[in-house]
């Protein structure tokens, strides 16, 4: 029986996945090199490097299994971690998507639609026949690693600013929307998804997300499976977010991030049981819990300066407002957000 869960990260994510924990009655570790918001609320606090291989063990053997609110843990770390207790989800889930390769090689595996796109190792690999962006393989998030390009810009620049990284070249995708599913998945292979959300982006960050989405039902159905096709191929136990662009021609998936999402938070304020709790079910073995929608939401996030206006935010009917405990407002950092009930 799961009493304690370990986190990795610190951050709202993990933060809110603590308090998900703590109303199921069931304790939460986080395991966090720096500042750690998600710390505030969680029942232990570990402090300590990814590299500290006592204080992974301590960690480790202090609760009865380990998730992540982040995919870019070394996997040294991951290793020592696994060797005393189960990371939920699985490592495969890690390896796909903490590789731009890995996780465009898997979509198209199992038939799904990706931007088509070409592996670069060096400045040779770069060939731009249209408009293209840059990403690194690895580490890129929020619109960092990435360049845009077009031909005739000086894709030297562009090598540079991605330090020489090995990356991925990928190919412009004419869309009209992007969505999200926020999807789940039980050890015993039960799936549940909420319903996709309409994404709007900024400088590459998530700036809000509108439920019900407004496409056809045949677009949000083929996005739900095209989801559940993902976590069924990777053996996946927990809350799994899947972006995709919309276009003439179908979805094409954008990427896959291995956790809760972002774009989930509307969740809180639209659905019985919200994409939090629902991981932390799927994780240690509870049933997953309905994940209809019983009210149209928007989340906007509150990004740097957009702090300053909270007090606004609180006085406004139907909304709910989440703070993340964080520092000094800093341009591009997301201080918290809102669920607007509509």
């Amino acid at each position: 029986m799961v009493e304690t869960i370990g986190i990795l990260g610190g951050g709202q994510l993990g933060r809110m996945l603590a308090v998900a924990a703590s109303r199921l009655g069931l304790r939460s570790h986080i395991y966090e090199p720096g500042a750690a918001p998600a710390g505030d609320v969680a029942h232990s606090l570990t402090t300590a490097g990814y590299d500290d291989a006592r204080a992974l063990e301590a960690f480790a053997r202090s609760v009865d299994l380990v998730t992540y609110e982040f995919e870019n843990v070394p996997a040294e770390s991951l290793d020592l971690i696994e060797a005393i207790v189960p990371i939920r989800p699985g490592r495969r889930a890690l390896a796909v998507s903490q590789d731009r390769v890995a996780e465009k090689s898997f979509l198209n595996e199992i038939g799904l639609t990706t931007a088509p796109w070409v592996a670069v190792d060096g400045l040779g690999d770069i060939a731009l026949t249209g408009p293209a962006i840059l990403k690194t393989r690895r580490l890129g998030y929020d619109g960092k690693g990435q360049v845009r390009l077009k031909p005739g810009d000086d894709v030297r620049a562009a090598w540079k600013a991605v330090a020489g990284a090995p990356s991925v070249l990928e190919g412009f995708v004419d869309f009209s929307a992007e969505i999200s599913v926020i999807v789940a998945r039980g050890a015993d292979g039960q799936v549940a998804a909420f319903d996709p959300g309409a994404n709007v982006h900024r400088d590459g960050i998530l700036r809000t997300t509108t439920v019900p989405c407004g496409l056809p039902g045949r677009i949000t159905q083929d996005a739900i499976l095209a989801a559940g096709r993902i976590v069924n191929g990777l053996d996946y136990v927990g809350v799994m977010g899947v972006e995709f662009f919309v276009t003439a021609q179908g979805l094409v998936v954008n990427e896959i991030a291995p956790r809760v999402h972002n774009s989930g938070h509307w969740t809180q304020a639209g659905c019985a049981v919200d994409q939090f709790e629902q991981h932390i079910r799927a994780i240690t073995g509870l049933p997953l819990g309905d994940g209809g929608r019983h009210a149209d939401v928007v989340m906007e996030n509150l990004i740097g300066d957009d702090i300053d206006r909270v007090p606004e935010w609180l006085r406004r009917p139907r909304t709910q407002v989440h703070l993340y405990g964080k520092g000094a407002a800093r341009p591009g950092r997301k201080m918290g957000h809102v669920n607007i009930i509509q």
